[in-house]
């Protein structure tokens, strides 16, 4: 099946990804960039885990309230949603590793800066909410590059398994990561955590300075920004699959997954549970990501991620709605493992369809309308929900966001239909 709406007049970009040579589940790591792109961003990521479970930790037990968890997610949306759809533009123009390793030293440095404030005790959610926005800043043009980043590391026949085999480094980390991370926040505290994390930034900038990289793709210093910017808007609009697939992340991103920065107020309040349990439901929520991915990057057979995506669609938010109520922490445990699965099933699949469906040139300004959705948009759910749970309770609130996000996925699908059989 192709996506209609072409690019160039006569030209359709097909969505069907080549043949992997040499097909199994860990097919991309035969690269030696990718491998060291792979366990650079391994250990990393188990960093920023760790920082995610302290400084969510860190900002409830400073207020005690659920919309302040909702406004840190929230301070973080307000740079990207003034830069990234400039951003992608930035990725298609300047060379992708090192905007990484500009970003990747940015984060490291806004990690230690937030390290010393809990060390000498000084930190406030003040200081908590604009290094957030400072995290925005850098995510929004990190994000984008990383995803259009993998196919300069593999070229486009392994980048379907490239795509899954990162979602499976970035979900292991959230396993390890979010463990760890409780272990350490309940044995030393929030400070150690944040410089662990500031260090971990090291591995992928020694990974991404090794590498072997070969000038590839079209050049667009013809083109201005503006042009390049609308070019992307318009490809968007014109594929009708594609503007679909960004649609659905939004409505997932906003409405499904907007309960995560609740977590600790659901630890808290309706398990009756510490900082351990909460790492603990993390990393169980990661566990499912990851076997999500290994079955995600052993299918190279085409037709089936349309109807997975709308799988994962419908089962999520059911599972979700049954989570919020419930109190008995092993199946806690159970509905995160799984609702992690559909997690990883429903983002791998908007990744790669996305990124089999555009030309090289194009892919910075498309993921960036696509890292839109859940770094620049993801974060008014956030907040709303966090408003909503402070004013009518936890459960309730989610659970209606839970039944929003179910409707809403599933009128698109009916409104798009070939969403349902893309390949």
């Amino acid at each position: 099946m192709r996506l209609r709406g072409p690019i160039s007049p006569g030209k359709a970009i097909p969505l069907t990804p080549s043949p992997l040579k040499n097909a199994s589940v860990f097919a991309s790591l035969r690269h030696r960039n990718f491998q060291l792109y792979f366990f650079g961003q391994l250990v990393s990521n188990a960093g920023t885990w760790m920082q995610v479970i302290a400084q969510s930790w860190l900002v409830y037990q400073l207020g005690h309230s659920e919309l302040t968890l909702g406004l840190v997610s929230f301070a973080s949306a307000i740079p990207s949603l003034v830069t990234l759809p400039w951003s992608g533009v930035v990725v298609d123009r300047v060379p992708k590793r090192t905007l990484l390793i500009l970003t990747q030293t940015g984060a490291m440095l806004l990690a230690f800066v937030l390290a010393a404030l809990v060390f000498t005790g000084l930190v406030q959610q003040w200081h908590i909410v604009a290094l957030a926005v400072g995290i925005g800043l850098v995510n929004s043009f990190d994000s984008p590059a990383r995803q259009a980043f993998v196919v300069e590391m593999v070229g486009r026949d392994d980048m379907p398994n490239a795509i899954a085999l990162n979602s499976l480094m970035f979900n292991s980390a959230r396993v390890v990561g979010p463990a760890l991370g409780g272990l350490l926040l309940a044995l030393v505290g929030a400070a150690w955590c944040f410089t662990i994390n500031g260090i971990s930034f090291l591995a992928v900038i020694w990974s991404l300075w090794v590498m072997e990289l070969h000038p590839s793709g079209r050049k667009l210093e013809g083109e201005s920004p503006w042009d390049q910017f609308m070019n992307g808007i318009r490809q968007a609009r014109r594929q009708l699959e594609l503007g679909g697939l960004i649609l659905i992340s939004l409505i997932f991103s906003v409405f499904a997954i907007s309960y995560i920065p609740l977590l600790p107020a659901f630890v808290e309040q309706v398990l009756r549970q510490g900082p351990a349990a909460y790492g603990w439901l993390t990393a169980a929520f990661g566990a499912g990501a990851v076997i999500g991915a290994i079955i995600i990057a052993n299918r190279q057979r085409p037709g089936w991620r349309g109807r997975w995506l709308v799988t994962a669609n419908v089962v999520f938010p059911i599972m979700l709605a049954v989570f919020i109520f419930n109190t008995w922490i092993p199946l806690s445990y159970v509905l995160e493992f799984f609702m992690g699965a559909a997690f990883m099933v429903e983002y791998t699949m908007i990744n790669t369809l996305l990124q089999t469906g555009v030309d090289d040139h194009m892919r910075g300004r498309i993921m960036a309308l696509y890292t839109i959705t859940f770094l620049g948009l993801a974060p008014f759910g956030n907040l709303a929900l966090g408003a909503l749970s402070a004013r009518f309770g936890l459960g309730p609130s989610v659970a209606v966001f839970a039944v929003i996000s179910l409707v809403l996925s599933l009128i698109v699908f009916r409104r798009i239909p070939r969403i349902r059989t893309l390949p």
